[in-house]
């Protein structure tokens, strides 16, 4: 047999250790995936005016970006959908009135449930993915600075909601089990703030609607 032949043979014989390798690179349904990582809260807020005591005053209210750890998982139904689920640890953001400055803090968790699409072959290391789903954001530890508190604000509150949520994102296998993920999200978040200036009930309604980055290691199960 010459030495040609030899290799060609040699060659054969590895294509189905090579397909199985790729293979265990695969979401395969049944898989469950944890990524834990760096994830940024970017809201695009659009406020109406702030109401105290019925009158308007022509002032509206901002809200800051924060970052947390994050954490997402998905249970893949099948080799092409999977079920996600995005968590973090509580986010706080700056409120401010526009035009005057800090005006409080609040903090908020905003989980969210997706059905995610995985449209590349099974055995490819690179797998990108959309979802689409629904939101919870609840707000909680709302509170006036000492200065406003001084001015007479107080009895701030921030009302849940439930809004649509898209995502996208990739995973990139390292090895079997473990994989790097980039992320996106864009949610529908609106809340009521109510509040008392003075004694007198104020209120203004804010579309928050953020986008979520999110780097990330991930470990299949």
């Amino acid at each position: 047999m010459s030495r040609r032949t030899t290799q060609l043979a040699a060659g054969l014989l590895l294509i189905p250790a090579l397909l199985t390798t790729s293979a265990v690179y695969a979401h395969q349904a049944g898989d469950t995936i944890v990524r834990v990582g760096v994830a940024v809260v970017d809201p695009q807020e659009n406020s109406d005016d702030v109401i105290i005591g019925g009158a308007n005053t022509e002032l509206e209210v901002g809200v800051d970006s924060d970052v947390q750890l994050g954490i997402t998982g998905t249970y893949m139904l099948t080799d092409k959908y999977g079920i996600g689920i995005l968590a973090a640890t509580p986010f706080n953001h700056d409120i401010n009135l526009n035009g005057v400055g800090k005006l409080a803090d609040i903090k908020h968790l905003p989980p969210t449930l997706t059905l995610q699409y995985f449209p590349m072959a099974a055995g490819a290391a690179l797998q990108p993915y959309l979802g689409a789903g629904l939101n919870y954001t609840t707000f909680f530890s709302e509170d006036f600075t000492s200065a406003n508190k001084a001015a007479g604000f107080s009895d701030l509150s921030l009302s849940d909601s439930w809004g649509l949520a898209l995502e996208a994102g990739v995973d990139y296998q390292l090895t079997d089990k473990v994989l790097l993920n980039a992320s996106v999200w864009h949610v529908d978040i609106d809340t009521e703030a109510t509040f008392k200036v003075g004694g007198a009930p104020a209120k203004v309604d804010v579309e928050i609607d953020p986008w979520v980055y999110m780097l990330a290691l991930g470990y299949k199960f």
